[in-house]
């Protein structure tokens, strides 16, 4: 993916509403990233829906928009290409495979770490996508890597 043509930028600070990111038609075709109030997130679309998170895996910073989307115990995740992390499109729980001792069967069944990555509200208006970050106050693994120092120091 051409990281020089899907990025955009808003120049507003401290914007509380939506904010727009592109083209309906455009961004169906390519995941888009975007810096909304020094926080990057990624914009893609997936079976019929747009979704938009942190940009930056909770785990150690990884490049989600360039991670595989998978269907995993029937719920859309991205795969950070890092370390394979796995992360609901929806609600940004975490996912990961473990079996219960407790259990006679020794299947791993899929478990959730809880919200890990943060999500934010997407709408869609006369084929326009619009994005309004986060507003909740809890703190999320992934706010580490999406402030705007952080990933400046990631890159250097």
């Amino acid at each position: 993916m051409d990281e020089d043509n899907s990025i955009k930028k808003c120049n507003k600070k401290d914007v509380d509403g939506p904010v727009y990111i592109g083209r309906e038609e455009d961004l169906k075709k390519q995941r888009t990233t975007a810096r909304i109030n020094d926080r990057e997130i990624v914009v893609l679309y997936h079976d019929g829906n747009f979704y938009a998170m942190d940009c930056r895996c909770y785990h150690a910073g990884g490049p989600l928009h360039l991670g595989e989307i998978e269907d995993i115990n029937g719920q859309a995740c991205i795969i950070c290409p890092w370390h394979k992390y796995k992360i609901t499109l929806a609600t940004g729980e975490g996912l990961y495979q473990a079996v219960n001792p407790r259990e006679p069967s020794v299947t791993p069944k899929w478990q959730s770490k809880g919200v890990k990555q943060r999500t934010h509200h997407v709408t869609v208006e006369s084929g326009n996508v619009y994005v309004t970050l986060s507003d909740t106050a809890d703190s999320i693994d992934s706010d580490y890597y999406a402030e705007k120092t952080i990933n400046t120091s990631l890159k250097k």
